[in-house]
């Protein structure tokens, strides 16, 4: 199949990602299939459904390139996130960054008494299973990419090790907003400054390496938001840590939480403008569309997130179809993926403003 070809065809398959269930995974379906590259594909989506349906509309060199980038992140999350005890953990991060150094790649690390609490864990200890199908695909990646790879895995590996003892040391809790953004940075800034150095000819500039660790913050924010680590004995807000201790759930500390990181996340929102703006898109080009898809998903949740913190919401798309309708015109239009880019930067800069002017 051609290249142009394949490009044509992502649309398809970023829906076909939209429609797949996380909770209820085809785990055997997923263990049989042994073809590197339809394996890369068929598990992209139950690591992250989002960042899945951003890296299919990417040219296929450059989408192929990013998808084994963010599963081998993928890894190293699951063993910051599964991997029972601490050094060990340490140590299996480490090691899987280390194992590029060798030739051929080393085998991963597993995971011994993983601390599983549903389906979508099993996908990820699964992807720990069969990293050597990914490993293939790297192996085919020319040598720049797979310098991009090798970075953002040694840098993440770092990074977790770091999340990892805070952790540990803080009873599972961050103390205030500098290791909360550190945090964030260590998990999604890093993949936006490799994804930015792939789709970058040349080198990456150190202010625009800072901006996408920003926008990394804002993404990896909204994750934050949802407070879905709180039963893993995970809080990202020292106000939280009683919730640990005893189990409850108190509305108001964490909706007064939730204010806060989302006053975080809109602030940031003119950094990805900057970091859009500063790639030479070709004329017609379906990575523009994949970088407006990105912003289309993070503006829905803040929009959800904003109703649940009694904020004045904004309109905008909610279903993966009409966000990829909207989208897709980006792929012939610069003028219009400005006008998108920006209706977006102004209504999370005027929902701030509202929120401020309440106070």
């Amino acid at each position: 199949m051609s290249s142009a070809l394949s490009g044509w065809r992502r649309p398809w398959l970023v829906l076909s990602g939209a429609r797949i269930d996380r909770h209820r995974p085809d785990l055997e379906g997923l263990r049989r299939q042994q073809d590197p590259e339809a394996f890369l594909w068929q598990i992209l989506p139950h690591a992250a459904r989002t960042f899945a349906a951003c890296i299919a509309l990417l040219p296929p060199r450059t989408a192929r390139a990013a998808a084994v980038g963010y599963l081998y992140c993928r890894i190293l999350d699951t063993y910051e996130d599964l991997h029972p005890d601490p050094d060990a953990r340490e140590t299996a991060l480490r090691h899987f960054a280390a194992r590029f150094d060798a030739e051929p790649l080393g085998p991963t690390a597993a995971i011994p008494q993983a601390v599983r609490q549903d389906a979508r864990d099993a996908t990820h200890l699964l992807l720990v299973e069969k990293c050597d199908l990914v490993d293939q695909v790297y192996l085919a990646l020319d040598s720049r990419q797979q310098q991009a790879v090798r970075e953002v895995v040694t840098s993440m590996a770092e990074g977790m090790c770091w999340s990892s003892r805070v952790f540990v040391e803080q009873g599972g809790v961050l103390r205030d907003e500098a290791q909360l953004l550190r945090y964030c940075r260590n998990v999604i800034g890093n993949p936006v400054v490799f994804t930015m150095h792939l789709l970058h000819d040349d080198e990456l500039a150190p202010e625009l390496a800072e901006q996408a660790m920003v926008v990394g913050e804002m993404v990896q924010l909204a994750n934050i938001t949802r407070e879905k680590d709180l039963p893993r004995g995970v809080a990202y807000h020292p106000d939280l840590q009683p919730l640990l201790k005893n189990g409850s759930v108190d509305a108001d500390i964490i909706r007064r939480v939730r204010l806060g990181f989302l006053r975080l996340a809109l602030i940031r929102v003119p950094a990805y403008l900057r970091i859009v703006e500063s790639i030479d898109f070709d004329r017609v080009s379906m990575a523009r569309a994949s970088a407006l898809l990105m912003l289309l998903f993070t503006d829905r949740h803040y929009r959800d997130c904003a109703g649940r913190v009694n904020l004045p919401s904004w309109s905008g798309a909610d279903r993966w179809s009409s966000l990829l309708r909207q989208a897709l015109p980006a792929v012939f239009s610069s003028r219009y993926t400005h006008r998108v880019l920006a209706r977006v930067q102004r209504n999370f800069l005027s929902a701030l403003q509202q929120e401020d002017g309440d106070e």
